[in-house]
């Protein structure tokens, strides 16, 4: 595939991703807090991702700045990358439907929070950060850049390892045996496996 073409569809979906969060923001900002746990390595780790899956990104894709350390990748590789990017789009959109007002960008638990396990949390704890994790393997199929293809690992698997048990037990503290029932019969990211 042309590789002005896989940067073009990779920038499609990031713009996807992000139009997806916009209504979900607006309807945040509406709810009281009534647990708050950002701290500033939370907000430290939520720009590194940023870093790794929009900015190096767009850095590749609008300059010739990293094109020193690109790599070829076969045209199958690309169309699995597609793939990957549609499903991730698909699961980010489908987990903010389910959450609802229970969405929240941060470790925060808002006034008449509930525990959702319907939909896609029927079967995946974190259907979300498993949209992230398909958009970085996205990324490293649709941008052929050792630098900008790979940054989106580097800052999932950082986000991945600092937040995610800190949400858990923020949940378990919320919700108590409910949760602990819920996390015995799901998987945290691919139901069956993982």
């Amino acid at each position: 595939m042309n590789p002005l073409t896989s940067k073009i569809i990779f920038i499609i979906g990031m713009i996807l991703w992000l139009l997806v969060r916009i209504p979900y923001q607006k309807e945040q900002k509406k709810n009281t807090i009534v647990d708050d746990r950002k701290t500033i390595q939370e907000k430290l780790v939520r720009l590194l991702l940023l870093i790794g899956i929009l900015f190096l990104p767009l850095i590749y894709v609008l300059s010739p700045w990293l094109n020193s350390v690109n790599y070829q990748l076969p045209i199958w590789a690309n169309v699995l990358g597609i793939a990957a990017l549609m499903l991730s789009l698909w699961l980010f959109w489908r987990s903010h439907h389910d959450l609802g007002k229970n969405w929240s960008s941060t470790l925060q638990i808002r006034e008449g929070h509930t525990l959702t396990t319907n939909g896609v949390y029927q079967n995946i704890r974190h259907p979300m950060y498993a949209s992230v994790l398909l958009l970085c393997v996205a990324q490293a199929l649709l941008l052929p850049n050792w630098i900008a293809g790979l940054s989106g690992f580097i800052g999932f698997s950082i986000a991945y390892a600092t937040r995610v048990n800190q949400e858990e037990q923020m949940l378990l503290d919320r919700f108590g045996d409910e949760y602990e029932a819920y996390r015995q019969s799901t998987k945290r990211l691919v139901p069956y496996l993982f």
